[in-house]
């Protein structure tokens, strides 16, 4: 839009031009390995331009992975940022220190970090994992429509590079992950990042929703004859209750970023309270979405740690019915919980407790959920391999992350602790769950995948239930 001038390369920034020289070797490693082995054909035909849902989903994990990486390095400069950094009361300091990174530079990294992690690093994983799952327990041959699902690929993709590119070019949006208004508008932010930010946001989340379409297309109209709705597996029942989520969140986030760049490319007011509009208008929009979202999130990864712990506890799942209703009723209840997020910002009293009460109802479908978990594993035949490891781990976050949630949903513990670090244990604790959830999915279905399984030692084995011998002993009863 005119401003690309040589000003917005940050070649003057040691920090990022590092970040810069260590993608271009990396980037020059891979492709002088791709041209040294001549795989260049064999890797645009069989891969960049497949339409088969299996290598569409390595390809999806393949992309979260990396940008895991990259969100892992933003968040360790965050933390050395804060450990580096001293305040002017600090015993033996007169002076505030800074740290290594100048205010703006960290807000950009504050930013990418949050968005990276939950848009283009556990997104893409879970959506590969569905990609590559779905259609093998239900029988398909593949996704219903395996042109559109290379497409979301693409879109995502196409995300991923321009999140990339934001670390080079210009620079990104310093106003948060959430994109607070005010901030957001062009007299705040005259830079390129908010526009990185929003076309972010709108490539992947158009590719979200049409994966969601293909999904619930592939999961309600092609399933295998004599597979009923009760003999359907549960990550499918997770992944279908997800997808019904993305396509109706997402559609609001796009609404929102529309308004947002009309508001700065076309001169309108939507949001600025000054001409007319209205700031908390963003606020609702963003969080009828962002709350949703963090279910979204979640219920694929409760769906891999309900495959993976009746499998390493040598029972069928406890509860199949009941677990498949709490999936749908955390998905409904995720919809009447948006205005915890903004507590604080003075909804009144009323307002407050409706949405504090609603928050508290998603602790009981959670609720069964981890007693069907225990249950099955209880007089279960446990094998602690890597992907049980995980999915144990994964509940045991679970429990933090759920019950801090239950303090936060009181307004006046919200209150209370606002803008601290207890909030930020919460998201992270839960966060992390999905984390623990996704590296459990790909221990157990890597050998479904690439026909081998990985290396590990000899996992230990917990048997809660004696054995019985073969027959009777001097007569015993």
């Amino acid at each position: 839009m005119g401003r690309f001038t040589i000003s917005q390369i940050p070649y003057h920034n040691p920090i990022v031009l590092g970040a810069f020289v260590f993608a271009a070797l990396a980037g020059s490693v891979v492709i002088g390995v791709i041209s040294y082995y001549r795989k260049w054909g064999y890797l645009i035909r069989e891969w960049l331009t497949t339409v088969d849902h299996k290598k569409i989903g390595v390809m999806y994990i393949v992309l979260g992975l990396v940008m895991l990486f990259r969100g892992f390095i933003d968040g360790l400069m965050i933390r050395t940022q804060q450990a580096m950094a001293v305040g002017p009361h600090s015993p033996g300091h007169l002076e505030a220190v800074h740290g290594y990174l100048p205010p703006f530079h960290f807000d950009q990294i504050y930013g990418s970090h949050g968005m990276i992690m939950l848009i283009l690093a556990v997104t893409p994983i879970l959506t590969g994992l569905a990609n590559i799952i779905v259609p093998l327990q239900i029988g398909a041959r593949d996704m219903a429509f395996p042109y559109l699902n290379a497409v979301s690929l693409w879109l995502t993709a196409a995300a991923v590079a321009l999140m990339m590119i934001s670390l080079f070019i210009g620079d990104f949006s310093h106003d948060g992950w959430i994109g607070i208004i005010p901030l957001t508008e062009m007299p705040y932010s005259p830079t390129v990042g908010v526009d990185y930010w929003i076309w972010i946001f709108q490539i992947s989340s158009v590719g979200t929703t049409l994966n969601g379409i293909n999904m619930v297309a592939t999961i309600v109209g092609m399933r295998a004859p004599g597979l009923s709705w009760g003999r359907v597996p549960f990550f499918t029942w997770a992944t279908l209750s997800t997808q019904i989520i993305g396509l109706t969140a997402f559609p609001v986030l796009g609404v929102a970023l529309a308004l947002l760049a009309f508001d700065r490319y076309l001169g309108t007011h939507f949001y600025t309270a000054g001409m007319g509009g209205n700031l908390m208008l963003y606020t609702d929009l963003f969080w009828i979405w962002g709350h949703p979202e963090v279910y979204f999130l979640a219920i694929p990864s409760w769906g891999i740690i309900s495959e993976v712990i009746p499998t390493f506890s040598e029972k069928p799942l406890f509860g199949y019915t009941a677990m498949v209703c709490a999936t749908f009723m955390i998905a409904g209840i995720s919809w009447s919980v948006w205005l915890h997020h903004f507590f604080t910002m003075g909804a009144g009293p009323g307002v407050n407790l409706f949405f504090s009460v609603a928050t508290m109802l998603v602790g009981i479908p959670t609720g069964v959920k981890v007693f069907n978990w225990m249950l099955t594993m209880y007089k279960g035949r446990l094998r602690f391999e890597a992907a049980m490891l995980w999915a144990v781990g994964s509940i045991f976050l679970l429990l933090v992350g759920g019950l801090t949630g239950m303090m936060l949903a009181i307004p006046a513990v919200n209150y209370t602790v606002h803008n601290s670090v207890f909030v930020v244990a919460h998201f992270h604790c839960f966060l992390l769950m999905v984390a623990f959830g996704i590296f459990a999915g790909i221990q157990y279905w890597f050998p479904k995948v690439f026909g081998f399984k990985l290396d590990e030692p000899v996992p230990i084995r917990l048997t809660q239930t004696p054995t019985r011998a073969s027959g009777p002993r001097h007569g015993g009863h």
